[in-house]
């Protein structure tokens, strides 16, 4: 499947789906809600195929006035039964209920059209767990699949709405992936085979959006979540050949081999209770946290960017899980470009999906730039750890003839010094793609500072740090970073210019997601450390009658069996939960070979405070020695000049003082 390349950046108006595809009847028309109003009745808004379709097609301005303001009133209900300004919460919050209508709401075409797309991302963004919430995500991901292969891949450029629709679609499968480790897709199994033809069209976008890694790198995640889904679902390699494998599903028993969870975000979710909790084991849980870094180069991806996520949501509220989370991109990087600098002497590891990890760790620390919870981490997360800052050279040094800089922290402007000074046209994608993740968040963190007085100081960083990349970098996939992330945030003012403006009416527009790193840290934790007194995602409804409960049992423990391959203990309380799994073989045999390396090490420690005392000792004894010898010479060379024995310090004997007084005293 061939698919176009979309060329530039443009600002446009998305159009309507086909009304063909939504195929449910909806409550009310058009005429129903006018002679309701004309009866001075509350009309229950609703959203037809009809409405959609004139309100995208009227010509007529009354018409369009009228149906402009019915859908503004739409606008107001859902954000109500969103719950918007409660996190999701409140008896007035229906989400499936709501997420279903705003989908239908987003086909109107122009400012309703991104109002809907800016709700539904920010529903997203903070909406909890819940397993009633399963089949409207489900619908939603067809609904955004839809749009993205049978729609935004047939037009030349590349729209707005494309981007809006795969920062949604990246959430709605996270969330997806999240219920997938709790064992909840069992029962969704023709969901999943419905999304299956758009992934596999999908799957043909990396021509599309590759000069784009802000779009790409959320469809490699949609990809990826699925990818594994469907291997433990049904088989592997199931975007490959759909068709051929659509029989094959039929026969696969369910009770399957479970998800074999990282290491890594097992520590990374493990520091987030401790750091919830304060519990003094955080130095513990980061020390075996950095033991596993080496698992943050695994080619599954996907747990190793929950990791980041989750840490950030750590680093957030705490200095240490913030070191711990740039030390960990720091070697990943040094060890990610001492392979590629090895690639033409000898073969070695595939690393070409490493820049999702780089560009998903860049965002997340930007985030934690702006959302921190006290200034100081912020300032660490920009600057880094490091306090010599001085000129304005150490913004961004682009004088590509000085001699580049090591990578010595992972901070924004760290990342920045070291990317733009290895920039090239032939350059690792790790590089072009690290350099316009941070160019492309730097306009949006400018964007989300505007008009905040308490953060003058970082917002005037960035813009002298914008600044400068805009007089010295050439480079066209650097500048397409700035304008890509205009057209995002729909703001047709220069960023580098517009700081005198005022705030734009739709600045409460979410550009970075606040809440999902929590969600899913929350989730998580609740899964790796149950406890009797901790709230889990709901359990499954039954889908059958009460006579039937004994098949359902059965069912529930086949769930039991596959979700991941560790357990945990039952303990009465959640402190007395152990902060590192259950040891396997391996991890054994490394525990044993690890204490064995510690009694040598301390013998071996014990040998040499033994040598070092002996050296002190003839270290002292030598410089004795010599002191001595150094006085010997001293009074040797005073007898020789003035023909006494005393020493300098001494006074003469007693029976010399006497005659010498005597002498003094005589009539003579």
């Amino acid at each position: 499947m061939n698919m176009p390349v979309k060329k530039s950046p443009v600002i446009n108006p998305f159009g309507v789906i086909s009304s063909s595809y939504y195929e449910q009847p909806l409550r009310l028309d058009l005429q129903t809600l006018r002679k309701r109003k004309s009866n001075k009745s509350k009309p229950p808004f609703s959203i037809t195929k009809e409405f959609i379709l004139r309100f995208n097609q009227t010509k007529n301005p009354k018409e369009k006035e009228e149906l402009l303001d019915l859908a503004r009133k739409n606008i107001l209900r859902f954000k109500r039964k969103l719950g918007l300004s409660t996190l999701g919460t409140g008896k007035h919050v229906h989400l499936p209920t709501a997420w279903t209508e705003i989908t239908y709401l987003a086909q109107c075409k122009g400012e309703i059209q991104d109002e809907a797309l800016n709700m539904l991302y920010i529903s997203m963004d903070h909406a909890s767990f819940d397993y009633d919430h399963l089949p409207a995500l489900f619908f939603l991901a067809e609904s955004v699949l839809y749009r993205l292969c049978c729609d935004a891949f047939l037009k030349t450029y590349l729209y707005t709405v494309e981007i809006k629709l795969t920062k949604i679609g990246s959430l709605i499968f996270l969330r997806l992936f999240i219920y997938f480790l709790y064992g909840h897709l069992e029962n969704f199994k023709q969901h999943l085979l419905r999304l299956q033809q758009y992934l596999y069209a999908l799957s043909f976008s990396g021509d599309s959006y590759y000069k784009y890694p802000n779009i790409f790198s959320n469809v490699q995640i949609i990809l990826k979540t699925m990818e594994i889904i469907y291997e433990r679902e049904f088989l592997p390699g199931s975007f490959s050949s759909p068709v051929a494998n659509e029989k094959q599903y039929e026969n696969i028993d369910s009770d399957m081999e479970g998800y074999e969870i990282n290491n890594l975000l097992w520590h990374c979710v493990a520091a987030w209770v401790c750091v919830q909790k304060k519990s003094p084991q955080l130095n513990k849980v980061l020390e075996h946290l950095i033991f596993h870094k080496t698992q943050l180069q695994t080619k599954c991806w996907i747990d190793s960017a929950l990791a980041l996520l989750v840490l950030a949501e750590a680093a957030k509220l705490n200095m240490a899980c913030l070191k711990t989370l740039m030390d960990l991109m720091r070697d990943f990087l040094l060890s990610i470009m001492a392979v590629q600098n090895q690639k033409e002497k000898c073969e070695v590891d595939d690393f070409s999906w490493a820049w999702n990890i780089v560009y998903i760790y860049i965002t997340i620390l930007a985030e934690t730039c702006l959302y921190a919870a006290i200034s100081k981490l912020r300032k660490t997360a920009f600057v880094g750890f490091c306090d010599c800052r001085s000129s304005e050279k150490d913004i961004l040094p682009l004088d590509k003839s000085e001699e580049q800089p090591e990578l010595r922290n992972t901070s924004i402007l760290g990342l920045l010094n070291y990317f733009s000074s290895k920039m090239s046209d032939n350059c690792d994608q790790v590089i072009w793609i690290g350099y316009y993740g941070i160019v492309y968040n730097l306009v949006k963190m400018s964007w989300e500072l505007r008009g905040d007085e308490e953060q003058d100081g970082l917002r005037n960083l960035i813009w002298q740090t914008l600044q400068k990349i805009k007089d010295h970098e050439k480079d066209g996939r650097i500048r397409n970073a700035v304008n890509t992330a205009k057209a995002e945030l729909n703001d047709p003012m220069d960023p580098f210019t517009s700081y005198s403006t005022k705030v734009s009416s739709n600045a409460g527009d979410e550009v970075f997601s606040k809440y999902i790193g929590w969600r899913i840290a929350n989730a998580l934790s609740k899964l790796f450390f149950p406890s009797t007194n901790a709230y889990v995602l709901p359990s499954k409804k039954p889908l059958i009658k009460r006579d039937g409960m004994k098949h359902l049992y059965k069912k529930q423990d086949c769930m039991k069996k596959r979700v991941v391959h560790f357990t945990v203990r039952k303990h009465p309380s959640v402190s007395e939960l152990p902060m590192f799994p259950y040891p396997d073989f391996f991890t054994k045999g490394d525990e044993e070979l690890t204490r064995i390396i510690d009694h040598h090490w301390q013998e071996e420690l014990k040998i040499r405070q033994k040598e070092d005392v002996i050296c002190e000792a003839k270290e002292r004894e030598d410089k004795k020695l010599e002191e001595k010898n150094h006085f010997m010479e001293i009074m040797k060379r005073r007898e020789e000049k003035l023909h006494k024995k005393t020493k300098p310090y001494e006074l003469p004997p007693r029976i010399e003082v006497i005659a010498l007084e005597k002498k003094m005293t005589s009539p003579n």
